[in-house]
Formats: C-alpha cells, structure tokens, sequence
C-alpha cells in the first residue's frame, strides 16, 4: 500500500524530473571536462611535436642533408625517442632516413598535421609533414595510444561518476518520497480516526524535531485547541440552558397563574412587571454572548487608533463613582500621566468598566479599590486591585470562561460573561491578562504591547470627559 502510494505520489514524480535536470547537468559539466581535458593532452602533444620539426628544420637549414640525416639517426639510437616516427624522402618520395621504410601514399599530396594513420606500426600515430628546401619531404609523428588510453580512463570514471550519481540521486528520491508519504499518510489516517470517533485522536510525534514534526504539533495544537472550543460551547450550552431555565420557569409560573387565577389590575401590573424583569436579564445575557461574538470574530484592527489607557481609566472611574460611594467604596485611582497604545477605545472602556463593576460587586463593602494605567518596562498596564475575598488560584482559568460562576456567587446578581468579555478584549488587543491574590483580594492586570504604529490621531471619546486630577 505505502509502496504503491509512493510510487504514485507527486513528489515522486517531482524528485525524478530533479533528477533528470540535474543528471543532464552533471552530464554536460562531466563531458565538457572530458573534451577539454582530452583537448589540451592532444595540444601539448602538437606541441611538442611541432618543437621536434622546429629541430629538425634548423638541422637541415644548417648542415644541410647530412645533418638532418644525421640527426634522424641520433633520435633513432635513443631509447626516449621510441615512441618517435621519422622519414626523410628525396623529391620523388624515395627513402632517405628513418624508421618508416616508405612515405604513407595517403600524405603524398596531403601537407600539414594527420591523425589516424598506423603507417604499418602497431597503434595510433599523429603526424606532421613538409616540404624542404631543394624538394625533400619530412614526417614526423608521435605515438598517441597512451593519450588515447587516459581519455578512455577519463571518459570511464566521469561515466561512472554520472552513473552514481544517477543511482543515488533516484535512490534519494524514493526514500525522502516515501518518507513524505509516510508521515503525510499518518496524518490522513489521524484526520479519518478523528472524523470517525472524535477528537480524542492525536498524530503521532517521530522525535526527529523536523519540520514534520513541527507540523504536527502545530496540527496537535489546532486540534487541542478545536477540542477546547467544542467543550466550551458544550458548557455554553448547558449554561445557557441552566440560567434560563430558572427565570423562565418563574414566567411560566406567573402566566399559568394570571390565566388560571383573575387578578385585579395592581395584580397584573406587578405580573408584567416582574416578567418584563425576567426577559431584561434574559436579553441582558444574550447581549452580552453576541458583543463577546462581535468582538472575537471582527476585524482585529479596524477600531484601532493611538489612544491614552489614563483617560480612558479616568473615565471609567467618574462613571462608577457613585456606585462605589452607594457601597461605601473608595476609589483610588492612579493614571495622570499619559499611558499611550494602540487599540479600539470602545472596547477597552467595556472592559475596564467590567473589571471595576466586579471589584465593587465582590470587593466588599466600605473596602477600597485601586485603579492605575502606567508605562511597563513591555508596555502599558492597567491594574485594578480590590480587598474582597479573591479567586482561589485553580479557578483563575475557568472564571474566563463564559458562564462560569463562583460558588459563593450563584446567588448574586450577574450571569458570568464579564470576564468572558475582557478576555476576548484583552485577546483582540494582544494583551496578556494576568489573575493574582493582593494579599487581601484579587489583582487584575492587563499587559498590553509596546505601540509600535502610529494610527491616526485619537477620536473624540462618546460618553463624559473627565479632567485629571492634580498629582
């Protein structure tokens, strides 16, 4: 199966056309090597037969005949000469010295440089002949087996070369091609586990840290992260359904009694009233779920302007003021100096409003609660403290989470979507919030990134300005 696969697979195919196109390389590079190594051997043996003629030619010019004779016959005795072909002719191509007993008759009306011509020796011979003074012909050659043999040898290891290379370049294409197709087939057969019984199933990690398994941790990410938004709006659904249950069973309760029962008018007013309660908590819920929705699946920058966090701080604290003074809180408030960043001002201030509309609700009464923007060594934060009894460390987590409630707050006012909605704030903002004791109570900070583009200048802020105080 993983054979036929790979056999049948794309990159196959795309690691064989590699291979030709460089194989045709290699091929080229090898064969110009061949010829012009081959080339220059074949050159310097001209070379050296031509400085040969140039002796003899001075020989004739000086002495004449005799000379050259002479000088023929000195080459002949000499064993580094053995290899050497000489023959002196009169006009009519008659024998006069050498080892050649007669003149080739197929260099008689051919002068110049001659190849392929054994002239009854045994191998091949490259010559050169010319006419002399007073009509005379000279050939002179040189034995070139041993070149012709080196060319071979050349020619055998670069055919060798390219014929590895060929080898274990379509060698390595098959391997990296069914490794591919290996690790590509483990993920598919996760994909099929997971549409067949859910999302428990995970690809499985080779250790190799490549970046095959980069990819699948990446996809194990995607997957845990698929998981947990399944489980969380499963527990959205079943909180939904929990908290509507109640007040809706109580409208049930009191029309099923209106109808059963006649009531004056006070009756039905009161009736009607407490339904119309009723369904403003219901709506209050719904609304809260479709802004925290907007706010997760909007345009992460289309708000986004260069705002400061202090006013935005300052203006959250002038409208929570009376209700801290109704609680007997008092609201220490630290943000004078300017906290610029970047983000969607409409947003922050719902979020700040509800982290300090929870820190009067559950920071107890006649306590105190700071509110403070300052510049971070990484950026802005915002930080709001209170002296209520906090959140133990191991339900930090799940009190984001939309719908989730403390124990020892199912009986208050609320429906457990306010840190839901700074959660998603802090998240669209790329900010880092951050749940701690304040030893007593709870801190709450949101560190927000360094700014780093200038979008425009601010907008004028909806709602109530407030001036800074004097430090």
């Amino acid at each position: 199966m993983l054979l036929n696969k790979t056999l049948s697979s794309s990159t196959l195919r795309l690691a064989f056309i590699y291979v030709v196109v460089f194989s045709a390389a290699i091929f080229g590079l090898l064969g110009y090597v061949y010829w012009s190594t081959a080339g220059f051997l074949y050159k310097i043996s001209d070379r050296v037969i031509s400085v040969e003629l140039d002796l003899l030619t001075k020989a004739y010019d000086a002495g004449g005949r005799d000379r050259l004779v002479q000088l023929i016959n000195q080459r002949l005795t000499d064993a580094y000469f053995s290899e050497w072909v000489y023959l002196l002719a009169d006009p009519s191509f008659n024998y006069v010295a050498g080892n050649l007993e007669s003149w080739p008759a197929a260099l008689r009306s051919v002068e110049g440089w001659s190849t392929d011509a054994s002239f009854n020796r045994v191998g091949r011979l490259r010559v050169t002949n010319q006419v002399l003074p007073e009509g005379y012909h000279l050939l002179l050659g040189h034995g070139i087996d041993e070149l012709d043999r080196f060319g071979e040898n050349i020619w055998i290891g670069l055919a060798a070369a390219a014929a590895m290379f060929l080898i274990l370049s379509a060698a390595a294409g098959i391997s990296t091609s069914r490794r591919s197709v290996a690790r590509i087939e483990a993920i598919n057969a996760t994909s099929r586990a997971i549409m067949r019984s859910g999302l428990g199933e995970r690809i499985p990690l080779h250790g190799t840290g490549d970046e095959w398994d980069g990819l699948a941790e990446n996809l194990n990410s995607m997957l845990d992260r698929i998981e947990e938004l399944v489980e969380t709006n499963r527990q959205v659904s079943d909180n939904i359904a929990h908290d509507l249950r109640t007040p809706l069973t109580r409208m049930r309760g009191r029309l099923e009694r209106a109808c059963n029962q006649e009531l004056d008018v006070s009756c039905y007013q009161a009736l009607v009233h407490d339904t119309i309660g009723e369904l403003d908590v219901i709506l209050t819920t719904f609304s809260s779920l479709l802004r925290i929705s907007q706010i997760e699946t909007r345009d992460r920058t289309a708000g986004f302007r260069n705002i400061d966090l202090s006013a935005i701080v300052r203006e959250v604290a002038e409208l929570f003021e009376p209700a801290a003074e109704e609680r007997g809180v008092r609201l220490k408030l630290d943000a004078c100096r300017v906290v610029p960043t970047v983000g969607d001002r409409d947003l922050l201030f719902d979020a700040i409003s509800n982290l300090v509309d929870n820190a009067i609700k559950h920071g107890g009464d006649y306590g105190k609660i700071g509110i403070a923007a300052s510049e971070g060594v990484d950026g802005p934060v915002l930080a709001i403290t209170d002296r209520g009894p906090g959140i133990p460390s191991e339900e930090r987590k799940q009190v984001l989470r939309r719908f989730y409630r403390l124990e020892r707050s199912r009986n208050s006012p609320g429906n457990g979507l306010g840190l839901s909605l700074v959660a998603a704030v802090a998240d669209l903002h790329g900010a880092r919030l951050v749940l701690t004791d304040d030893a007593p109570g709870l801190r709450v900070e949101l560190h927000f990134p360094m700014p780093q583009r200038d979008t425009g200048p601010e907008p004028q802020p909806r709602g109530l300005v407030f001036t800074a105080p004097d430090c």
